[in-house]
């Protein structure tokens, strides 16, 4: 570009004419902004002295913003800037008419308030002048289109000139390399419109760029496609005879199967109002007609893409869910539903005493030379096939499985909630789980056989460990029926004088016998023999 005279001469026009929209936008849209505050202050305030000079001031504000709002526009730029000096002296004029409007109405208010009583109006009728005053500073520094840029306008250190912004901003925007990108979003896409033309255009349009596409003459047969078929987008005409694009909108956006589905508004009412509406209902975008092909190309690929975004959100989370499910399945089959409540609640420190509770210890009799002799996956299937059994016996009874060490099982009930009947349905646990092994016993070749110990008491109970999670109890009741178990006899249950105290009336047991208890020395224990029979 440096070497082209004539691509720096449209290289200095293009900053210049930047530089000029953004200097001129700003004042114009201020001055507008209070205009509508002061008419609507004065209306609330019925001062009828000052609405006819407000009336003057916003249509001279009015017209300035038309002036400027031109400059927008491509065909008028260029006619500007190809016409030089002369242009800009034009566009010097005609600005300045509505700004002299609108100065010189202002001052006169400002000299009358007092006398309307209308002192509240002042730092808004100021703010006008202080705008127009720099609007007016702005046009007048656009005397003449500039000169060729130097080198140094878009290179060096300190405030960066017109120039070395605009050319910031072409290199930032400059065209996209097609070759380079991956291949656009192709999808699925209904186009509704009441207008077979545009329908016809935009569906060829479409096509051409790789979607499948569908057609819609209205909107009722828009809603029933789009029940029976999944679209990626939907472009939706605003106006049509039968049901308008709004109403099908808000349809759309009600149901729950659809309130994802995109969809961008094409219609030739662009009043901002309009706008905001759809997109307050729900719209993806909204596209004024008749809309530019490339606009419409990349506000399609952008919904699209945005739509395979969400689905691999939702694709995620629904991942997320289920690996969250299996967590709690499996927290859940470690820990009791209230511990795992608690350590959901924050607590990680869980210890709790327990003044009443009932524990059970049981041991397969001669586990260790069975297993030696029996190959490893036929011990580690029957035990599997005990301990299931036991577990379900467990859940069925309420009580709280503790842990499983080898061929030892443990439980216990009345932690971690009490409960009053926690011996009696100890012991019930117990004789199921006699009767199990004996059923089982029956299905295979090697015979087992089990020791139970039952005590009650109190105990300590809480969760160990910090990265596989336990659940225990600790304390003197737990060593007591575990002491019971290994001096009891297979195949039947020993429990405490304790235990015996709350159960006789529920279960036959056998006269007390005198034990010896490791670091208890004799106590005496029963044998629970079978459930009492309940007489008719």
């Amino acid at each position: 570009m440096k070497n082209d005279p004539d691509n720096a001469t449209r290289y200095a026009g293009k900053a210049w004419l930047a530089n000029l929209r953004q200097n001129l936008i700003s004042p114009v849209s201020a001055i507008v902004g209070i205009c509508d505050l002061l008419r609507t202050d004065a209306a609330r305030l019925a001062l009828q002295d000052v609405a006819s000079d407000l009336d003057k001031i916003s249509n001279a504000a009015a017209e300035l913003n038309a002036l400027v709002d031109e400059l927008l526009h491509r065909d008028v730029a260029l006619n500007l800037t190809s016409n030089g000096d002369e242009g800009l002296k034009r566009l010097r004029h005609d600005l300045r008419t509505p700004m002299n409007a609108i100065k010189g109405y202002s001052e006169m208010l400002l000299e009358d308030l007092e006398d309307l009583q209308a002192d509240h109006l002042e730092p808004d009728l100021l703010g006008l002048l202080e705008h127009t005053d720099t609007l007016l500073r702005h046009v007048d520094s656009a005397a003449t289109l500039p000169e060729t840029p130097r080198s140094d306008d878009c290179e060096g250190a300190g405030t960066p000139t017109t120039a070395a912004m605009f050319a910031n901003l072409v290199k930032s925007m400059q065209p996209v390399d097609r070759s380079k990108l991956t291949q656009p979003e192709k999808g699925k896409i209904l186009v509704v419109d009441d207008v077979e033309a545009n329908r016809s255009l935009l569906a060829r349009r479409l096509e051409r760029d790789g979607h499948q596409v569908w057609t819609a003459a209205g909107g009722h047969a828009a809603l029933e496609m789009v029940s029976q078929q999944q679209f990626d987008l939907v472009l939706l005409d605003l106006m049509m005879p039968d049901i308008n694009g709004f109403d099908v909108l808000a349809k759309l956006k009600e149901d729950d199967a659809h309130r994802n589905l995109p969809v961008i508004m094409i219609s030739a009412l662009d009043e901002i109002e309009n706008v905001a509406r759809c997109i307050e209902a729900g719209a993806e975008d909204y596209l004024p007609k008749p809309f530019d092909p490339i606009l419409l190309q990349a506000r399609i690929n952008a919904a699209l893409e945005k739509k395979r975004w969400h689905e691999r959100e939702r694709h995620y989370l629904k991942q997320m869910n289920a690996e969250k499910q299996k967590y709690e399945t499996l927290l859940h089959s470690i820990l009791p539903q209230q511990i795992v409540t608690r350590l959901h609640g924050g607590e990680t420190a869980i210890a709790d005493r327990y003044e009443d509770v009932t524990v059970l210890f049981s041991d397969i009799v001669g586990f260790t030379e069975m297993s030696a002799s029996l190959p490893p996956a036929h011990v580690v299937r029957d035990l599997n096939r005990v301990f299931s059994g036991f577990d379900r016996a467990a859940m069925e009874l309420g009580v709280e499985k503790i842990k499983t060490i080898g061929d030892a099982y443990m439980v216990a009930a009345g932690v971690p909630v009490g409960r009053s009947d926690h011996a009696e349905v100890i012991v019930e646990m117990a004789l199921r789980m006699l009767e199990q092994v004996e059923a089982l016993n029956l299905q295979i070749n090697t015979p087992m056989h089990i020791r139970i110990g039952v005590h009650s008491g109190p105990v300590v109970a809480g969760i160990i460990g910090s990265h596989r999670f336990l659940y225990d109890v600790w304390g003197d009741t737990v060593n007591f029926a575990s002491r019971l178990e290994t001096t009891g006899a297979p195949g039947r249950i020993q429990i405490s004088e304790a235990t015996a105290n709350r159960v006789k009336h529920r279960f036959d047991l056998t006269n007390p016998v005198w034990t010896r208890i490791k670091g208890k020395g004799q106590v005496r224990t029963h044998y629970v023999t079978a459930r009492k029979s309940v007489s008719g």
